[in-house]
This record gives structure tokens, sequence and C-alpha cells, in this order.
């Protein structure tokens, strides 16, 4: 039996105020309440740092943990029974982890209210969905008026060692720079650019950083907030998760990674590969070591055969040289601020990005929706990009989602239909993340998908 502590602490900062339909929600142990998805997040930050990428695996290590949000005349207090002790310093909680927990319950407070069925904020129309994305954020204290810096890097929480260190590499060489980080807020490729952003806005003695980790409930519990993330955002879905990304980030960095890093290539170049977008400068820049090579030479070979010659354009390789890849961002980012300040729109938010409704709208990957995905040549590159954008993100859910780890285990494998080279492509592509051990971070991975031509 793992070391617990029962303790009760007072929000600050991240968190001031709930009303009382707010505590309620988050109390409400129902079917229908929020109580068992705040258990869940909370025990996820709580096991901050975690190895494992198996979202049951910190609820059976911890089964008997429990979280209560308790208004009080002079505020809110959170009572913990049975937390994991290692968040915890000489009976007391670690700041760090005490802030990230605060933000948990925030979110959810927040979207159990504003993005209920029926409440105040309509998401079904593009609009609406941008506009619960805006609130999202604001809410979270997030949205600054400052000049662009910050840097949005994409890439797997199962990486190699070089691998990782490159991140970290690049992570510095963007921190001497003046520069933010943005990140899925897990392990591994989300981690090492935060931590060597530190160490270069330390020697530039910078007071501010900003290390942003936008997650989702499906995904927190098995992709952890690592340590350095200073700003947790909880999206409702990953598709206004992905959204947050590209509406705040001002250039994007894609590390190597497995299913969920095509996912997010394939979501970004589907929106920037739009007309209304053509003339819209967003740095994005594909880089890792030069052992990673071979990786972006396939995902390039994909994403020609996909989405066209035209896909190339819009983002840049660079191979084994983080000091190029910090100045191009450097210089894309100018860019970007020369763009927003002659269109009149926010540096904190990109309001002018036309995002459609097909790439907003949550997909819930069931067996049937995966099967009926049209993975087809002739259709225009967005559209194309949608469904394919779909089929990893069925996949991921397949990995490392309970709901669609669940899925699995009941009616077996999701089967992906399409056009026999794409299919093809398609599969060598996933059998190469296999290889290469992308798909999980331990343990020997069991397809979650069949490719079927």
């Amino acid at each position: 039996m793992l070391p617990t502590v029962d303790a009760h602490i007072y929000p600050r900062g991240a968190l001031d105020v709930l009303s009382r339909d707010e505590v309620a929600r988050l109390r409400d142990a129902s079917s229908g309440g929020m109580h068992e998805l705040l258990r869940r997040c909370a025990l996820a930050v709580l096991t901050s740092g975690s190895a494992s990428d198996d979202p049951r695996a910190a609820r059976e290590l911890y089964p008997d943990f429990d979280i209560q949000v308790l208004q009080q005349d002079r505020g809110v207090r959170i009572e913990l029974v049975k937390a994991p002790a290692t968040a915890f310093v000489d009976g007391e909680i670690i700041r760090g982890v005490a802030e990230l927990l605060f933000a948990v319950v925030r979110d959810l407070a927040y979207t159990a209210i504003e993005l209920r069925e029926g409440g105040p904020r309509s998401l079904q129309t593009s609009e609406g969905i941008t506009d619960a994305v805006f609130g999202l954020l604001r809410n979270a204290r997030i949205l600054h008026p400052i000049d662009p810096k910050l840097v949005v890097c994409w890439g797997g929480h199962s990486i190699n060692r070089d691998e990782y260190l490159y991140t970290k590499q690049v992570g510095y060489e963007l921190g001497l720079r003046g520069l933010d980080i943005c990140t899925g807020c897990g392990p591994g490729a989300m981690k090492g650019p935060m931590k060597g952003a530190t160490i270069a806005h330390a020697k530039q003695r910078h007071r501010r950083m900003r290390y942003i980790g936008i997650t989702e409930p499906g995904i927190i519990a098995a992709e952890s907030p690592n340590p350095i993330v200073n700003h947790l955002v909880i999206m409702p879905d990953i598709e206004k998760r992905l959204e947050a990304f590209v509406r705040m980030g001002h250039g994007i960095i894609v590390f190597p990674g497995g299913v969920g890093t095509a996912e997010e290539i394939l979501y970004l170049l589907g929106i920037l590969l739009r007309e209304e977008n053509a003339g819209l400068p967003f740095p994005l820049i594909l880089t890792g070591p030069a052992a990673s090579a071979p990786y972006f030479e396939q995902i390039d070979r994909f994403l020609r055969l996909t989405l066209g010659e035209a896909a190339t354009s819009r983002y840049e390789i660079i191979v084994a040289d983080p000091a190029k890849v910090a100045k191009k961002m450097a210089a894309g980012i100018r860019k970007v601020r020369e763009n927003r300040i002659a269109q009149k729109d926010s540096f904190f938010f990109n309001w002018s990005l036309e995002i459609p409704l097909a790439f907003q709208q949550p997909f819930v990957p069931t067996h049937e929706a995966m099967a009926a995905l049209d993975l087809h040549h002739g259709r225009k590159p967005a559209e194309l990009a949608a469904d394919l954008r779909r089929a990893f993100s069925g996949i991921v859910a397949g990995n490392v989602k309970e709901d669609g780890m669940r899925r699995i285990e009941e009616f077996g494998p999701f089967k992906i239909h399409g056009d026999t080279d794409m299919m093809q492509s398609l599969d060598a592509l996933l059998q190469a993340f296999v290889e290469q051990r992308r798909m999980k971070i331990s343990g020997a991975y069991r397809p979650c998908y069949e490719v079927v031509a």
C-alpha cells in the first residue's frame, strides 16, 4: 500500500470563489455529475511526473482517493482524502501541485456551468465554439495583451533519450530568445522544451516565464502534467484543445511523436490549406535529432500522398540544428506580429484564423464512426485532412483513453477503410510508430486498429 495523506487546502491565485451551483455540480456523484471526472483529473495532477501512460494505473494505486470541494463563507476549501504522499513535503502540499489542482477545479467548474447543454453558450456553430474556447482561456487568466512570443511544441510522450535531449536543446534556444512555451503538458516532447527553456530564461533573467500546458479530461490521466507547467488549462475535449493551441500560439514546432502528433499535424495543415487562411503567416517547423530524419521523411511522404504538394509549403523540416529552429521561429513570429498589427487582430488570440465546423465538432470514435471515415482521393485537402485527423484521434483513444480502451476490449480493433495506396502508406506509418515504440511508454503494444484497403 502506497503512503497517502489526508489534507485540506485553500485555493490561491488560479481560483478565487465558486458559486453554490458550481460546487453542487462538482460534488454530484451521479452518472451525469462532475465528481468522478474531478476525481480522475485531480489524481492525475497529484501524481504529476508519473511514468505510466495507462489512464487506469493511478486509480489502481490509490483506489480510496477522493476529493471534495466545499463552499465556505470566506471562499472555497478543498478536502483531499488518501491523496498520494508524493504530492506533499513535511505534510504540506507542494505549491506547484496545489496550483495545478486549483486549475482543475476552476476549469471543470467553468465547463459545468458555461458549456452545459442548454447553457448560455451555443456549441452548434463555429463562432459559438470559438467563443467557448476564448471564454475558457480567459477564465484561466492566460490571455495577456503582450507581444507575440508563445511557441506551441507538439510531440510524443513516448520518445527515446536522444529525442528528449534534443527537445530540451530547442527549448533552451527558444528561451534564450525570450520565447515562452506551450505544450500538451505531459512527459517526453511536452516536458523537454519547457525544461530547456527554464535554464535559458534563468540565464536571461526573465522573471515572468510562461510554461502553459493544455490538456483535456480524456487524456490527462494518461499524460499527467509535468512539474514545470505553471499554467494548466483543461479543455472539455480534444477539438477545443487543438483550437486553443492554434488560437493562442504564434508558431508551432513539431518533434517526433506517434499518432497524437500526427493528429495535430493534420489538424493544423487542414486549417492552413483552406483558401481563407492562405495568406496568414503561421510558422510551422518539424524538427528532431539526426537519427529522426527517416521519421520526418516518412511523415512528409504521407502528407504529400494524402494532402498534395501544396501542403509542403506550409511547413519546414529542420534536422539536428536547434539554433536554426529557434532563429526561424523567432523570425516567423515577427511576421505574425506585423500581420496582426496590419489586420488589427489581437496578439493573444488569433481571431483571423478560419476554422471550419468540421474541425471543431467533437468526434466520438465508435467502431461505426471509424469505419465510416471517407479516406479517399478526390476530396479537397482540408476535408480529407479532417477525416484523417479523426482516424488518428480514434487510435489515440484506443491507446490511452478509457472510453476508447473499453470499446476495443469489448468489440475488438477499429477498422479503417480507404484507397489502397493511402491505406498502405497509413499502415506503414503506424507500423513504424509501433516499431519505434511511439505508441506506449512501456509494455508490449497490441494494435487497437486494423487498416483495410
